[in-house]
């Protein structure tokens, strides 16, 4: 389970119902010392699992968003913890600071060394005010190129988890040159000479995500979401208030699903019943099998043509007319 006191979003609250129910016999056995409601909460527990498969079939673009956002998601320092051993984190970009949206550093990942590089956003509000909410500034993005050059140099595959609403927009970033820092990330990535596997776990914001954002494989978590603009901000540039917040995200065309079938992504991970953060150890364990194989094939791949097909994958998006 991933938190001991859970949140509920408006659309799982059925599910909120049932386990209400099944604290109420719980304490109603603990009363009677009797098991004659073993059966009943055994039954509540497997409508339970029903109601999160029913959820997940019919899961609309916004409610993707709002399980991307859930507050017992599960963020980038839980799947590495989960899915990695040895984890030894790195800082500071050897200019300004240590930004602490933005983390990495070298682990053990099924037997071999990884750079494992992502965005952190806090599990609480303090821990949400120090990581700046997953948002990085000029020095985060300094800080993973200089990991990835790391990398590049010990000749380590290169594993990015994307979470963020996008890149610090506060004018002290811009003063230090947020666009360059992104833009060098996107020219330097492309030319790495290891191989290069891009998760977004949760959202995948504008420049923000693009920042770690270019590799070999670019993968998405089932309910992750994947833009140039949040669907709020869309609302509020083209209608002036965010209460259309539900159409934009449906007509942004940002779901996983979406964002495969443009092919901007190369596969879509599965996640637990109703979503990552009912389950942490499966939601880890799912990333890992399907990255594993990946990463095995890419590294048989010779770094030149790596290289080129990774440029080649990146110059075939979009649709254009001449």
């Amino acid at each position: 389970m991933a938190s001991p006191a859970r949140q509920f979003l408006d659309f799982e609250q059925p599910i909120k119902e049932l386990y209400e129910q099944i604290e109420e016999n719980k304490k109603l056995a603990s009363k009677t010392g009797k098991n004659d409601y073993n059966a009943i909460i055994q039954e509540l527990e497997q409508n339970i699992l029903q109601k999160r498969k029913e959820i997940t079939e019919h899961l609309t673009p916004w409610q993707k968003v709002q399980l991307s956002r859930h507050p017992d998601r599960p963020y980038t320092l839980e799947y590495i913890l989960k899915m990695c051993t040895n984890f030894l984190e790195l800082h500071g970009d050897r200019n300004v600071k240590d930004d602490k949206a933005m983390i990495g550093g070298f682990a053990q990942f099924d037997g071999e060394t990884v750079m494992v590089i992502g965005q952190q956003k806090g599990t609480n509000t303090k821990m949400r005010q120090m990581r700046n909410f997953g948002m990085a500034n000029p020095e985060g993005y300094r800080k993973a190129l200089r990991l990835m050059k790391l990398a590049e140099k010990f000749n380590k595959p290169i594993l990015t988890l994307i979470d963020t609403p996008g890149a610090f927009p506060g004018l002290e970033a811009e003063e230090r040159g947020q666009g360059e820092a992104i833009a060098r990330n996107i020219y330097e990535m492309i030319r790495l000479k290891v191989p290069v596997v891009c998760v977004i776990i949760g959202e995948g914001a504008s420049g923000g995500a693009l920042g770690i954002g270019v590799g070999d494989k670019v993968l998405m978590l089932e309910n992750s979401w994947y833009t140039v603009i949040s669907p709020e901000n869309c609302s509020s540039i083209l209608w002036r208030s965010w209460a259309q917040k539900e159409v934009a995200a449906e007509q942004l065309k940002l779901t996983s699903d979406d964002m495969l079938k443009f092919g901007l992504v190369d596969g879509i991970i599965r996640e637990p019943l109703g979503g990552a953060h009912w389950d942490y150890d499966e939601a880890a364990a799912n990333l890992k099998s399907y990255i594993k194989p990946i990463i095995r094939d890419l590294k048989k791949i010779d770094p030149e043509k790596r290289i080129k097909q990774r440029i080649e994958k990146f110059n075939k998006m979009g649709f254009w007319d001449e």
